[in-house]
């Protein structure tokens, strides 16, 4: 008995160490006991690693305890908060540049489950059908529910060429779907862009990468190569965030001045202000950002400030509502903790943590199918018989039509309808942009 109370001592003075050499301001006591050292807790957390170390039905390594039981106190605050050993903390800064190993979803944990915020774009998880707002309840055949996010993660890495099979619920399907998805290398490209036709244009932002905003102001610009932009539909649809400062470049892009985001946080350097600097690239051409329940994070900077700034009209759905940063703090194992420093709010002081960015005009998620063709087609006055002409020397045909003809916008229209309301909306505001004024 005298040699495990000597074995506790040891491990509770060697903690008690560890507190005193990093960070000596914790015995200090500010604002009465409240941040004097917590001798009775850790006395029992000296009591349980030793039972653990003792008595567990397997021998367990110092290093495991230790690195789990700082996994637990990171786990504990919020679900974004973690420790990242050594290869996880490689990993992180491989994946911000825009190539990594994975099936390509950005997840969090809700309930005990992996829940999907949003699936990245041209990756085996997207390909595969996986969508924003599924719950994971099995890999392969190894429930979820008592996992940590950490575990579940190493479990759907794996080489590439190798499958897996989630199990995942979703919401309005009654049964669990089981969907095979084939590992591979993902390599994130985060801007896409195209003329949706002429003078309209479309920029896509599947991620924010260092690079983002560069990428960003690239992309416009070869757009204006092709003539003139009358606006822009900017797509942070299922876009789960990423750098923060990518984000600030992005809006930065579209703002003349005034504040894009700030940061508060308990410590100076968690408080932080971003404004925005001259030159708006699109010369105040409107814009339309389309948003759903898969835009996170950085995503939810750009909606949140050029929204604030009357910038552009945000279209869709509700976001994620992930107003919280975290800040990468390496450790000198090799590894690094993540930790949640500061929440962020808009320009106009709104956190949108836990509430999420609401459009200006809500879209609900619906799908347009074609209607059943009816064998007579309606009557109109160009049917009847001796009818007058118009008198115009040309006649319009809609389907002759190039770029924005009614063929082209039905099949948008088909394809994506949110994108196709998003586009009628510039040209509404442009034809009122346009409209003479009375004198």
């Amino acid at each position: 008995m005298l040699r495990q109370r000597n074995f506790l001592v040891l491990i509770f003075g060697v903690l008690l160490g560890i507190l005193i050499s990093t960070g000596g301001s914790v015995l200090a006591e500010r604002d009465g006991d409240t941040n004097a050292i917590p001798f009775e807790g850790l006395k029992t957390f000296s009591e349980v690693y030793g039972r653990i170390r003792q008595d567990y039905v397997e021998p367990v390594t110092d290093q495991k305890l230790l690195e789990d039981a700082i996994r637990g106190m990171l786990a504990g605050l919020d679900p974004h908060s973690a420790y990242l050993d050594q290869e996880q903390y490689n990993e992180l800064k491989v994946g911000t540049t825009g190539q990594f190993g994975g099936l390509g979803i950005e997840v969090g944990m809700e309930n005990g489950f992996v829940k999907v915020i949003a699936p990245i774009d041209d990756t085996p998880a997207q390909k595969a059908g996986i969508k924003a707002g599924d719950l994971i309840i099995r890999l392969d055949d190894k429930p979820v529910k008592g996992m940590s996010l950490n575990d579940a993660v190493k479990l759907m890495r794996g080489e590439p060429g190798s499958e897996i099979v989630l199990t995942v619920v979703r919401e309005g399907v009654e049964q669990p779907l089981k969907i095979k998805i084939v590992r591979d290398v993902i390599k994130v490209k985060s801007v896409k862009s195209r003329l949706l036709e002429e003078g309209y244009g479309y920029v896509r932002i599947t991620s924010f990468q260092s690079k983002t905003g560069d990428n960003v102001i690239e992309a416009i610009n070869e757009l204006k190569k092709k003539g003139e932009l009358k606006g822009i539909v900017l797509d942070l649809r299922n876009n789960p965030g990423g750098v923060l400062n990518a984000a600030v470049a992005v809006s930065d892009a579209f703002l003349e001045n005034g504040l894009i985001v700030y940061t508060d946080g308990r410590v100076e350097d968690a408080k932080m202000r971003f404004s925005a600097t001259p030159n708006d690239i699109l010369n105040g051409a409107p814009i339309v950002v389309l948003i759903n329940s898969g835009s996170a994070s950085a995503s939810e900077i750009v909606a949140g400030a050029l929204q604030d700034h009357r910038r552009a009209i945000i279209m869709g759905e509700k976001t994620f509502g992930k107003g919280s940063v975290q800040t990468i703090l390496p450790t000198s194992n090799g590894g690094a903790v993540k930790l949640t420093t500061a929440r962020y709010y808009t320009p106009s002081g709104r956190s949108i943590q836990a509430e999420g960015i609401s459009p200006d005009v809500p879209i609900s998620k619906v799908k347009l199918e074609l209607a059943a063709q009816s064998e007579f087609s309606p009557i109109k006055e160009a049917d009847l018989l001796n009818h007058l002409e118009n008198g115009n020397e040309k006649s319009f045909k809609k389907d002759e039509t190039k770029d924005g003809g009614e063929k082209s916008e039905e099949t948008l229209a088909l394809q994506d309808y949110p994108l196709n309301e998003a586009l009628n909306l510039l040209k509404g505001i442009n034809i009122m942009r346009s409209s003479p004024k009375k004198n």
